[in-house]
């Protein structure tokens, strides 16, 4: 079991910044696969960025050179900052644990991101 708790969400102006964080219940060495996803409304919940056990990343097309997602080992947490958004970013954004052995996803409570013009 892994209990993710997701912060850092708000309400900010297009052109904006923020940084969402991802805190885990247990070592983030220990998840194969930490992504962020985004869920807007009346649309399909979709990825943003993951990161790898090995700090590999990727990012979807939308978000690339945007965004930039990291993990700091130390505090069991993933951050992804947001920077020079736009209101196309707003969504609930979603944090998931994925642990490829078990073949089990986790997720977190979300946390509300939005965009004005």
């Amino acid at each position: 079991q892994v209990q993710l708790v997701e912060s850092g969400g708000g309400l900010v102006q297009a052109g904006g910044s923020l940084r969402l964080s991802c805190a885990a219940s247990r070592s983030i060495f220990d998840i194969d696969v930490v992504g962020w996803y985004r869920q807007a409304p009346g649309k399909q919940r979709e990825l943003v960025a993951k990161i790898t056990r090995g700090c590999s990343t990727n990012y979807a097309d939308s978000v690339k050179g945007r965004f930039t997602i990291s993990r700091d080992n130390a505090k069991n947490t993933v951050y992804l900052q947001m920077n020079s958004l736009k209101p196309e970013d707003t969504a609930v954004y979603y944090c998931n644990a994925a642990l490829l052995r078990w073949s089990a996803n986790y997720w977190g409570q979300g946390t509300q991101v939005t965009v004005s013009s």
